[in-house]
């Protein structure tokens, strides 16, 4: 059994650190990497500062294609796509670089990632299992993932044609709600006494809280 050199030892630390630094969960380094689990267990700790989570990992692939996750884990994807075909990364650096990519794509944006780097890394393990394809969109022809077999023609992506409920989850609401009395009382603002609202508004909250808002949206 022939050993490993230092360099490919050092390589396999790097890479365990930057997959760790990303999210990886145990069972990825595992899976990824060569080293040891109780040197895998040391770098997790020294990196993280905590010991690594235990539990399973996910294993529906019915995760994906709900309407937001679906859009996530296809911008993913095909960026993870084009850096191993087009760019002839191997799997780990198109997995690791797609999946920063990702990330920066997010910030830029301003919305919040809803793909993590495990649920990333089993995507890629599903389409290797033949679970999933990527369909093309009859509208803006883009790639979007869907179940094997699924039709193929006329089928449009959750981008083109989000469902009904989009934006409707109980954190946009309570950060709509959380607005309204601000924006209100800037509008307010500025034709009246500031301080004068402002007070008002305190006053009305803490008399009957709720009345504020349904007065507002009543007007």
């Amino acid at each position: 059994m022939s050993k490993k050199s230092l360099t490919e030892d050092a390589q396999e630390v790097f890479r365990a650190i930057a997959l760790i630094e990303l999210g990886a969960r145990m069972q990825v380094l595992e899976s990824e990497l060569t080293l040891s689990r109780d040197r895998m267990i040391r770098l997790y700790r020294e990196v993280k500062g905590v010991s690594p989570p235990k539990g399973m990992l996910p294993f529906s692939a019915d995760w994906y294609t709900t309407w937001l996750a679906n859009i996530h884990a296809s911008l993913f994807y095909n960026t993870y796509r084009f850096l191993r075909d087009e760019a002839h990364c191997s799997h780990l650096d198109a997995l690791t670089k797609g999946y920063r990519l990702y990330l920066e794509h997010c910030g830029h944006s301003q919305s919040e990632p809803v793909l993590d780097f495990t649920r990333a890394w089993t995507l890629v393990r599903f389409f290797d299992a033949n679970l999933l394809q990527l369909t093309p969109c009859c509208r803006c022809t883009g790639k979007f993932i869907a179940h094997k077999h699924d039709l193929q023609h006329n089928v449009v992506c959750d981008a083109c044609q989000p469902p009904s409920r989009a934006g409707k989850t109980r954190k946009a609401a309570a950060a709509k709600r959380e607005m309204l009395p601000e924006v209100v009382v800037e509008v307010v603002a500025a034709v009246v006494d500031l301080p004068v609202v402002v007070n008002v508004v305190e006053t009305v909250a803490t008399v009957a809280p709720g009345v504020f808002e349904e007065a507002v949206l009543a007007a």
